[in-house]
C-alpha cells in the first residue's frame, strides 16, 4: 500500500490526457473519438485484451496480475460529456461549442487510464482487472447497456468499484457511506390539454398555461404533505412549453421533470400521485393531461464488505482524517447502480476542491485530484486482489 507521493509522477502525463478529453468532447453513445483514444492509450500501456464497441462506444480492458491466479475485480469510469455551452474560460477549454465535460468525466478516463499504465507494468496482484469505461452515463443507461451485453459474465467480474468527483469537497479528501449513495431517478412528460384563443378573451378560453401553473405548485405538496419528511423525495420540473406568440392562448402546455428518491416505493408513489394530482388540478379547469412516467437508474447501494475495503484504502492512501465515510445520501443519480445491482461493490465520492458545481458551464475538473484518483485505484486492486 503506498502513500499520495507514489502517484505524483503520473500526473503530468494525465493532465495532458485529460485536457485533450475536455477539448474533445462527445455526448451519450456517440464516443468514437473518445473510445479511439482510451483504446490506443490502453493497447500502448501494453495490457493483455481490449475489447470495444460494448453498449456502441463501450471499452472493457484486461490486465493479469503476475502472481498467479484469482477473481477479477471490474473498475469503471465514465466517457460522456454534457450538452452545454462551456465557459470556464480555461486554455484547454471545449473545441465544440454546445457540449462540455461537465461532470468531470474527462478527468474520471484520466484517472483510470492513469492506473491502468501503472498497474500493466507493476502487475503486483494476484487474479484479474476488468477496465471499464462506459458511455451514455448523462443517458443514464449506459451502465444498464453494458450490463445487459453480458459484460460481468464475460470477463468473469466478481466485484466492481466505481469514483466520482465532487465539488465543494477539499482536494485529498473521500466521501462514502454503506447502503444507498444516490438516488434513483425518473422522468415524467406531461401535456395540458386546454382550448386555446386570444390572450385578449381569456374567458373565451381553457387556458393550459394557467393550469399547468397551479399543477407545478401542486406536485409540491406532494413532497411537503403526503411524504414523510425522513424519505428523501425530490420532484423538480425543468421543462416548459407553451405558445410562441404574446398575444396567444395555446391549446396545450407541455410540462416535463424529473423525480429523486432513495426509497424504492416513492417511486410507485410518485409516479401514481404525480398524474392522479396533475389530473385532478387540470379537470376542475374543465382541461385534461397526457402523462408519460419513465423509470431510469435505481437507487444506487453501496454493500457492507465492498464499502468496508474502499474506506481502508482510501485511509491508507491519505490518511484516516481525510476520508468521511458517513456522509449523506446525494440526490443525484448515477447509472453505476445498474453494476451494482448486478455485482457486489462500491462508489466512492473524491473531493475536486472550490470549483463550479457538476453541470455548471463554468466547471472544469480540477487537475490536482489526479494522483488521489490514480492512487486509490492502484491501492484498491493490490488490496482486493492481495498477494
Amino acid at each position: 500500500m503506498r502513500g499520495i507521493e507514489a502517484f505524483r509522477n503520473v500526473q503530468a502525463e494525465a493532465t495532458a490526457w485529460r485536457h485533450y478529453l475536455h477539448e474533445n468532447p462527445e455526448l451519450e453513445y456517440r464516443l468514437y473519438n473518445t473510445a479511439e483514444f482510451v483504446t490506443e492509450k490502453l493497447a500502448s500501456f501494453g495490457v493483455d485484451h481490449v475489447e470495444t464497441g460494448i453498449a456502441e462506444t463501450g471499452v472493457v480492458a484486461v490486465i493479469n496480475g503476475k502472481c498467479g491466479g484469482g477473481p477479477t475485480i471490474a473498475l469503471r469510469a465514465d466517457m460522456d460529456a454534457l450538452p452545454i455551452l462551456e465557459r470556464s474560460e480555461k486554455r484547454w477549454s471545449s473545441k465544440v461549442s454546445g457540449r462540455m465535460h461537465a461532470c468531470g468525466h474527462d478527468g474520471h478516463m484520466a484517472m483510470l487510464l492513469g492506473a491502468a499504465k501503472y498497474l500493466a507494468t507493476t502487475r503486483r496482484f494476484r487474479g484479474s482487472i476488468a477496465l471499464i469505461f462506459q458511455p451514455a452515463e448523462e443517458d443514464g443507461l449506459g451502465g444498464k447497456r453494458m450490463v445487459e451485453a453480458g459484460i460481468m459474465d464475460r470477463f468473469s467480474i466478481s466485484k466492481v468499484f466505481g469514483l466520482h468527483n465532487v465539488p465543494g469537497m477539499e482536494v485529498g479528501k473521500f466521501g462514502i457511506c454503506h447502503g444507498p449513495i444516490m438516488a434513483a431517478l425518473d422522468e415524467f412528460d406531461l401535456v395540458v390539454k386546454g382550448r386555446g384563443g386570444h390572450a385578449a378573451k381569456p374567458h373565451e378560453a381553457i387556458d393550459p398555461v394557467v393550469i399547468a401553473a397551479q399543477i407545478i405548485v401542486g406536485l409540491q405538496t406532494l413532497v411537503s404533505r403526503y411524504t414523510n419528511p425522513i424519505e428523501a423525495l425530490v420532484i423538480s420540473v425543468t421543462k416548459l412549453n407553451a405558445a410562441q406568440a404574446y398575444n396567444i392562448i395555446p391549446d396545450r402546455v407541455e410540462v416535463a421533470g424529473s423525480v429523486r428518491t432513495l426509497v424504492p416505493g416513492l417511486r410507485d408513489f410518485a409516479e401514481r400521485q404525480i398524474v392522479s394530482s396533475a389530473r385532478g388540478i387540470a379537470r376542475g379547469f374543465g382541461a385534461d393531461v397526457e402523462f408519460r412516467y419513465f423509470r431510469s437508474s435505481p437507487v444506487t447501494v453501496n454493500h457492507a464488505k465492498e464499502t468496508d475495503l474502499a474506506i481502508t484504502v482510501a485511509r491508507n492512501l491519505v490518511g484516516p482524517t481525510s476520508v468521511d465515510d458517513k456522509i449523506l445520501p446525494r440526490m443525484g443519480s448515477e447509472d453505476f447502480a445498474y453494476m451494482l445491482e448486478a455485482r457486489p461493490g462500491a462508489i466512492i465520492f473524491l473531493g475536486n476542491g472550490s470549483t463550479a458545481s457538476l453541470h455548471h458551464p463554468a466547471y472544469d475538473f480540477n487537475d490536482e485530484t489526479l494522483p488521489y484518483g490514480i492512487g486509490y485505484w492502484v491501492n484498491l486492486v493490490e488490496t482486493v486482489l492481495a498477494l
